[in-house]
């Protein structure tokens, strides 16, 4: 029984924010011109790469009932020292396998604290979010180009398409993105740690019972959090090609928000990736319409924490009906 409410929840959360970002892909294709175009579309795919790889990495903390707000400082200092180092003429490989190791011990620790040392996720992760963006300024407080091959290459390769008269095109790091959301799909429905995870989020307590290895999963979860934080500043580095120290200030909100959006919810035990990703494109869709509109970029904001405080509320009402109908029976 337990099983199916949370399947039932789950479904809702994401058929509503599936119809959400159908009608709002579809109220700016009919208000504005050129809008509901291949181009625009796969452009929410291009501008937010970065941004998916993120939630689908916080999904799984999520999912297990923690928080991690460290993530927008993760993606900086990758970007700040990744252009540092490779300012210095370290060799790109070299250095994408520095930050995204650095990307996992960060993640490791704060799981570590976590779990052995009990402290609340929310402290934890904000202690190392002002750790990381304070060694950001630490490398440079000035905006540092990358001037690397293999980085610009990375930036510009990508695949043109061309429907009628309609030109699209789509970056190759779009298609490292949804790799990495395919293979944390995979993980989560179809391995035991997956099923660990869902079952931290439904009730440590009896997942411990059954013989489950809720340590070493609840550290998991933090490193794969951290590690896609770290690969997403990668990704983020292709895109703008330059570290900056104060760059994705408030991006954990982004990410968060995208995960709640797409229906997991907070408490844990309920959500997947796929929803996380559709989370990200109706952000990317609220961000397309304001720059239509030519209004301030804060209103991206407003309207995603409006977006997220209802969803939260509505993941709520469907929780309570649910838990009050498995009562009944």
């Amino acid at each position: 029984m337990k099983k199916q409410v949370r399947l039932k929840i789950e479904n809702i959360s994401l058929v509503i924010a599936c119809v959400l970002f159908v009608l709002m892909f579809g109220a700016g294709a009919i208000h504005y011109d050129h809008f509901g175009s291949l181009s625009t579309f796969l452009n929410l795919f291009n501008d937010n790469a970065y941004l998916i790889v993120v939630a689908t990495g916080i999904t799984f903390v999520l999912l297990t009932g923690g928080i991690d707000i460290s993530v927008s400082s993760v993606v900086a200092f990758t970007c700040v020292l990744s252009a540092y180092l490779l300012q210095l003429g370290w060799s790109a490989a070299v250095v994408i396998c520095i930050v995204l190791v650095i990307g996992l011990l960060n993640g490791f620790l704060i799981g570590y604290c976590v779990q052995e040392l009990k402290i609340q996720p929310f402290i934890i992760t904000l202690a190392s979010q002002f750790l990381l963006r304070g060694m950001c300024a630490v490398v440079s407080t000035v905006s540092i180009p990358i001037e690397n091959n293999f980085y610009k290459a990375a930036a510009l390769n990508k695949i043109a398409f061309k429907i009628g008269r309609t030109n699209a095109k789509l970056y190759l790091y779009v298609f490292l993105a949804l790799a990495v959301v395919c293979v944390a799909f995979y993980v989560l429905n179809f391995t035991r740690f997956g099923r660990t995870v869902y079952a931290i989020g439904s009730n440590e307590l009896s997942a411990g019972y059954m013989g489950l290895n809720v340590k070493w999963v609840k550290i998991g979860v933090y490193m794969i959090s951290s590690f896609c934080a770290a690969l997403g500043g990668v990704i983020f580095s292709f895109y703008t090609l330059a570290g900056y120290s104060l760059q994705n200030m408030g991006m954990e909100l982004d990410a968060i928000s995208s995960a709640v959006i797409g229906g997991t919810l907070l408490t844990g035990g309920v959500g997947n990736v796929l929803g996380s990703v559709v989370g990200v494109l109706i952000q990317g869709v609220i961000q397309t319409i304001v720059t239509y509109q030519n209004l301030n970029a804060w209103w991206t904001r407003v309207t995603i924490a409006a977006l997220l405080c209802l969803f939260i509320v509505l993941q709520r009402i469907i929780s309570i009906r649910a838990d009050k109908r498995k009562g009944g029976h």
